[in-house]
Order: structure tokens, then sequence, then C-alpha cells
């Protein structure tokens, strides 16, 4: 890994400073990105070859800045070999109580930055002679719930386009990898969205007894080096992929029993 550039957003907590840790510790040249310029410096800290780790803020949400920062990523080493679409939000409410303007956000938090992102390296990849595309999104992109309403459309929006962009980019060398982890112990309940768009502030009882992000950035990476195009990361929960792709009406019914939180 020690001639490979990734670039991962989200890296300030969660999955994404775990999955720093891991490839910082094979010797990859990282670029760090998130809104939070303090805790990216903190996750570099760290790190244990500091000279390969980069930091360029962003904000996911300003979509009209992504290109212009893919441009200064790209100029730090000269190239971008993988692209890792770690950073996002959740939420916690209810569609009918969920402001637009809150849908709005976790749409361009989680779909758009990710598309402007990886369109704006996707022709230096392609000119370097190929590279690989990684989207974080949530086995909730396969199946809605309760309270995840704009959460679940924002995650399924990233299948459609990242399934789409994969069938034109096949032949390009471009490998596009997504992965859908459940309940992981992070922050990702803690800074979700609830309907007036403020933090929840609490830790879901599911993430606190979820799978360590340090275990679900070990499947992470093996699944990036065996470019595989989905994979399913976590507990039982994942069973739930199966059960609807198998019996969608019995899965309809139990869903909507489900005590969701």
């Amino acid at each position: 890994m020690n001639t490979k550039v990734i670039w991962i957003t989200g890296a300030s907590s969660g999955i994404g400073e775990a999955l720093t840790y891991a490839y910082n510790g094979s010797g990859a040249k990282l670029i760090l990105s998130a809104r939070n310029r303090d805790e990216l410096f903190r996750v570099k800290s760290n790190c244990k070859n500091q000279i390969n780790v980069h930091i360029l803020s962003l904000d996911l949400e300003d979509t009209e800045s992504l290109i212009s920062k893919a441009e200064q990523a790209l100029k730090i080493y000269g190239k971008i070999d993988l692209l890792i679409n770690s950073g996002g939000i959740s939420q916690r409410s209810l569609a009918l109580e969920t402001s637009l303007e809150t849908e709005q956000r976790i749409l361009n938090v989680n779909f758009w930055g990710t598309v402007a992102l990886s369109k704006a390296v996707l022709p230096a990849m392609i000119s370097n002679g190929g590279g690989q595309i990684v989207c974080i999104s949530s086995l909730v992109g396969k199946f809605g719930t309760k309270l995840r309403s704009a959460y679940a459309a924002s995650k399924h929006a990233l299948h459609g386009y990242f399934d789409s962009l994969r069938a034109e980019i096949y032949d390009k060398n471009i490998a596009v990898t997504m992965i859908c982890p459940g309940f992981i112990k992070t922050k990702v309940s803690i800074n979700a969205l609830t309907a007036d768009g403020s933090a929840q502030g609490t830790m879901d009882q599911a993430q606190e007894n979820g799978m360590s992000a340090a275990a679900c950035a070990a499947e992470i990476v093996k699944a990036i080096a065996q470019r595989k195009e989905e994979v399913y990361i976590g507990g039982n929960e994942v069973k739930g992929v199966w059960f609807k792709r198998l019996f969608p009406l019995r899965f309809s019914k139990y869903i909507r029993k489900l005590p969701v939180t």
C-alpha cells in the first residue's frame, strides 16, 4: 500500500477514523477530510506514520465547493487511487414531522456530496490507469425503517447512482464498492438529525451494542482489496437484506412492528 493514495471523507470519527488507522498502518498516503479540522488533527496525531497524513477540511453539504476541494486533494500527492466516501449524517425523526430543510440537508450530505467528489476525481483516476471509489452506505440503503425516511432515501439513491456508474466505467479499470454496515458502535446516533435539524444527542442502544468501528473497518479493508461490488457488515441485522429479498410482504409486516429508535 505504500504507493497508494487514499482520500477518506468523514475521517474525524467512527468508521472513517477507524479506516484511517487501518490504512496508515499499511503505509498508504492519506488525505483526511471532514468539517471538524481540530478532530482531523486529533486523528492524525494518533497515526503512527504522520508524515503520510494530510488534512483537507471540507463540508459535504456545500456541494459547490467540492470540485475545488477535489482539485486541492489531487495536487497533494499528484493522484488519488482510492476515494472512500465515509462522510454522512443519519436521522431519528418521523417523515411527517421532519422539515423539508432537514431532509434536504441529509440528501445534500449523504448523496450529493458523495456524487460531487466522486465525479470530480474520476477523470484523474481514469487518466492514471484506474482506481476505486468506495461508498459507505448502510443496510438502510437496501430497506427502509421507521424514523429513517430521508436517510434511507439518501442511501438508496447512492446504490442507484453508483450501480449505474459502475456499469458505465467498468472498462476503465475503475472499481465501485458499496459498503452496507448495520449497527456499528460510533457516534452516528448521537449526531443524527431530529425533525427540526438538531442533533439527537444520545446513543441508541443498538449502536451501543453494535460491532466496533475497528472490526467494521477491517471488514471494509478486505472488501476493498478484493474489489467487491457490495458488502453487508454487522450482526443479525444483516439478515434483513435477505429477508426482504426473499419474503417482501412478510418483511413489510415485520418492519412495521419493529421497535426502532
